[in-house]
């Protein structure tokens, strides 16, 4: 399992746009990839859940990737989120 935090940047946060790109990123892979910001913890291909997590600017998030190509999926998740967030 890998994983690893980050701070949201994007003045609007993780709203439509993004949160749009980021489901189409994750299920490029077969791996289980999770968002958690603090209590609350959705699956990242799972757009309307990821919206409902109302992730603001500034918070932060802990994203975790579990499965065969959690190597690969860990990389492509790390790079979204400094280019898009």
């Amino acid at each position: 399992m890998k994983s690893f935090e980050y701070v949201i940047n994007d003045e609007l946060g993780l709203h439509a746009r993004p949160a749009g790109l980021l489901v189409k990123e994750a299920k490029k892979f077969s791996s289980k990839i999770m968002v958690k910001k603090e209590e609350k913890e959705v699956q990242a291909t799972q757009l309307m859940m990821l919206m409902g997590m109302a992730v603001k600017k500034g918070a932060e998030v802990t994203v975790t990737i579990e499965g065969e190509d959690e190597e690969e999926a860990a990389k492509a998740m790390e790079t979204f989120f400094k280019d898009n967030l």
